[in-house]
């Protein structure tokens, strides 16, 4: 796969831009704020409807708009669909493909495929569960976009049930013996206990079996990257008690879990009323990564802790092309930060993919072997308006034959 056209409008930097794009890689050199990332930002927005850089859409508008708009055209295997997008400041975005509008954005999914490894990725072993759980749940999305639905209804009951905790607490504490208040309070917990553990089952049996698929893959990246060091994995753990039930390297039952979830829900219920939030659920998860016996979060050297990084977008990229589509790579200001022996090691991994898309601050962070790839080079600038500064590209890009 890649994308052959991309055409911005209002988004972040730039006012406009419209580039064409080839297979190979294709790199954008600037100094850092001039919005070269914000290029490859919008084109992994398309991909997954988040950014890896911020949780909110409204700084992806530029200033004194109220919206901006992506249009990415993705070709794969000689099937050209172009993915366009309008997002808004504020309210729901809109989306279509070629001429059609689609009735969610969510229908997007999988028309353009990426993986996109940046410095913020360090946050995958040293950072808090929730970057790990997201990192799954782009994966799932991307190959299963049902699964971004089951993800959107258990956020919405997540949200109603924290509601009625929250305010609903000192019904629910009176117990069945506290007149119809309690009663209907305790009976519309149960309803949302049921629907929690309806869609959480289904968001954990996928994750588990992602990260069966990933494990071997994770070990056997980091292996390449890293040969020398101790072997990595990667285990899936639950607040809902599934390790005794649940062989992680075989297909779960959905029930099963279902079931599990209910029993644990039951368990810490009085917990739960006490704290007015719930304890519960695969927005309570997280995945394990680990170096040998221990987790590299806190025992991982600098390096080690780069190399996981880079070995879990990997995984991520080999289990998206065993699908049967290259997914376009994107290495977002990661060479400054790498030795050049993990640079090398990255250029050589990348010349596998399709399309790749590599942004740096200056030629210098650019490791030497990237010279024998066929390279599109772009500059960008910036330029001060009676608007504000915006971003500018290069008239031509320069290609570079090996």
């Amino acid at each position: 796969m890649y994308i052959r056209e991309l055409v911005l409008r209002g988004f972040r930097s730039w006012p406009e831009l419209e580039i064409e794009l080839a297979p190979g890689v294709t790199v954008f050199v600037g100094r850092n704020g001039f919005g070269k990332t914000n290029i490859v930002e919008a084109i992994g927005y398309v991909a997954h409807l988040g950014s890896h850089r911020v949780s909110q859409d409204a700084p992806l508008v530029r200033q004194g708009a109220s919206t901006a708009r992506v249009s990415a055209t993705a070709v794969n295997q000689g099937r050209e669909l172009t993915a366009h997008l309008l997002i808004k400041a504020q309210g729901a975005n809109q989306a279509q493909i070629n001429r059609t509008r689609l009735n969610s954005p969510r229908e997007l999914l999988g028309v353009v495929r990426t993986v996109l490894f940046s410095p913020e990725d360090l946050a995958l072993v040293r950072g808090e569960p929730e970057q790990r759980r997201r990192f799954l749940d782009h994966i799932l999305a991307t190959r299963y976009p049902r699964i971004a639905g089951v993800k959107a209804d258990y956020d919405k009951v997540l949200r109603q049930r924290n509601s009625l905790l929250k305010t609903a607490g000192s019904s629910l504490r009176k117990g069945y013996s506290g007149g119809e208040d309690a009663e209907g309070a305790l009976a519309t917990l149960d309803v949302w206990d049921g629907q929690l553990a309806h869609f959480g089952a289904q968001l954990i049996a996928a994750r588990l079996q992602l990260v069966a698929e990933l494990n071997p893959l994770v070990h056997d990246s980091y292996a390449r990257i890293a040969p020398e060091s101790r072997p990595a994995s990667i285990a899936y753990r639950s607040t809902v008690g599934i390790e005794e039930a649940v062989d992680q390297d075989s297909p779960v039952e959905v029930g099963v879990l279902e079931a599990l979830m209910l029993a644990e829900l039951g368990h810490v219920r009085k917990r739960e009323i006490e704290r007015g939030m719930s304890l519960v659920g695969p927005h309570r998860d997280d995945l394990d990564v680990l170096l040998g016996n221990y987790p590299a979060k806190g025992f991982a050297s600098h390096g080690e802790t780069w190399s996981m990084a880079l070995a879990l977008r990997l995984a991520e990229f080999h289990l998206l092309k065993q699908d049967g589509t290259d997914p376009i790579l994107i290495l977002d200001d990661v060479f400054a930060e790498l030795d050049a022996r993990r640079r090398e090691k990255l250029v050589d991994i990348a010349s596998e993919a399709e399309q790749v898309l590599i942004t740096a601050a200056v030629d210098g962070d650019l490791p030497d072997n990237l010279e024998n790839a066929v390279v599109h080079r772009h500059t960008v600038t910036v330029k001060d308006t009676d608007e504000g500064r915006i971003s500018l590209l290069d008239a031509e890009g320069e290609e570079q034959p090996s």
